[in-house]
């Protein structure tokens, strides 16, 4: 399970967590395995066991990958609910044409493959708690019929005339900003309020301090109890490396990144260098910020600038380097049965040749990366990271796995 540390503070709105943590909170950590003593997480778990016996309607919020699932069981494990059904439903990898299907059930001939009636979540967890995880993706329409669920408990069937009645608790989730999907025109604000009575946010994984250490220990260890392989250790400067490196994935990714090491490293001390062959280039370091001035010296802020600029320039030598290989296969842009006419030199007149999945160039003259290759090859590296696993790979790239289907299909990485 993800753990938090928010160096700033308090959640807003959270209550204030005790010196000695509350028994309720103790509890949770230990029936969901929680690693970690970071203030902000903590304040997240009480608020969760604290709003668990109260029947209102819940939003959990945080990027992908950092722990939200945990927390809609545990407000049902807390809940007078406990011994009903729980059910995780993930809308963002539904199809748009059966979500309304699954969620409220259909009549037999409803629809073309409906060949017997069938029950949705929300009978099925009669009495229960649903979970909706990644809940901005679901269709407007689709919004309107879960507004009426929670105002008044009914719903229809699809291919049904006959109201019906569930007694549900909604605990929803998503990453994505829902005020800015409420000014696009996307979600409807009404749910929103609807779904947030209670809001609980999960912070990323970048600012929960020595707890990185502690979970990096955790996947270390477990990893080689399960395989019965030599454990890896971490020398100082590695745990530091991994203290600023910035995880976009979140635990999910630190997990991954452990898990490897764990095999391909196994029985060494893993030293910075090391770390830093398994940690994506693509992702800047990030630099928490400091909580006071005792330990801040200009010295040391130097230092980190100085290596943000050579590894910039790094990265610019390496990308001159490819640039200059790949030159010297373009070829000359060829006319066919031309009209013998005088036309203006261009700046750019050849033709480059197609881009691999796992390549991209710089446009020559412009300083541009083409923005649906740098994207295909995101994906395309994604997939091959997570050995075609979509999910994964939707979790990493920060997009549903609709969208990812979308963009597969666009892009021909069938």
């Amino acid at each position: 399970m993800d753990t938090m540390h928010n160096t700033s503070g308090m959640l807003p709105g959270a209550p204030q967590i005790p010196a000695e943590i509350s028994a309720g909170v103790q509890a949770a950590r230990r029936r969901f395995g929680i690693i970690g003593n970071a203030p902000a997480l903590l304040a997240a778990v009480q608020r969760a066991v604290r709003v668990a016996p109260i029947d209102l309607s819940v939003l959990v919020t945080g990027e992908s990958g950092a722990g939200k699932e945990f927390f809609p069981q545990i407000i049902h494990a807390n809940s007078a609910r406990k011994h009903a059904k729980y059910i995780a439903v993930n809308c963002g990898a539904i199809p748009e044409g059966t979500i309304d299907s699954e969620l409220f059930g259909h009549e037999k001939g409803s629809f073309t493959g409906a060949v017997a009636s069938r029950k949705g979540y929300f009978e099925e967890a009669d009495g229960g708690t649903i979970f909706l995880d990644e809940v901005a993706e679901l269709p407007l329409t689709t919004q309107a019929r879960l507004l009426r669920v929670l105002e008044t408990g009914e719903f229809l069937k699809v291919g049904s005339s006959n109201v019906q009645k569930t007694n549900i608790r909604i605990v929803a989730a998503t990453n994505v900003d829902l005020r800015q999907a409420i000014a696009d025109g996307k979600f409807r604000e009404d749910l929103y309020y609807r779904l947030s009575t209670v809001q609980i946010t999960v912070p990323p994984l970048r600012d929960r301090g020595n707890d990185i250490v502690m979970l990096t220990r955790k996947f270390a260890a477990d990893f080689a109890e399960r395989y019965r392989m030599p454990q890896i250790e971490f020398s100082e400067e590695a745990r530091l490396r991994m203290m600023h490196y910035r995880w976009p994935g979140n635990v999910r990714q630190l997990k991954n990144i452990v898990e490897q090491l764990a095999l391909f490293e196994a029985g060494t001390t893993v030293e910075a260098d090391t770390l830093a062959t398994y940690l994506p280039a693509i992702t800047d370091t990030y630099m928490p910020a400091r909580t006071g001035a005792a330990g801040h010296t200009y010295e040391s802020e130097r230092e980190m600038l100085f290596n943000m600029i050579f590894s910039l320039r790094e990265k610019i030598d390496d990308l001159t380097a490819r640039l200059e290989r790949v030159q010297p296969h373009i070829t000359p842009a060829v006319t066919v049965d031309a009209p013998a006419v005088e036309t203006p030199a261009t700046p750019f007149s050849t033709t480059v040749p197609a881009l691999t999945n796992y390549t991209s160039i710089v446009m020559p003259g412009t300083g541009h990366v083409p923005p649906e290759p740098l994207e295909k090859t995101k994906i395309a590296d994604a997939l091959v990271r997570h050995s075609g696993r979509r999910k994964a790979a939707a979790e990493e790239l920060g997009i549903s796995e609709r969208t990812l289907y979308r963009k597969i299909r666009e892009y021909g990485l069938e």
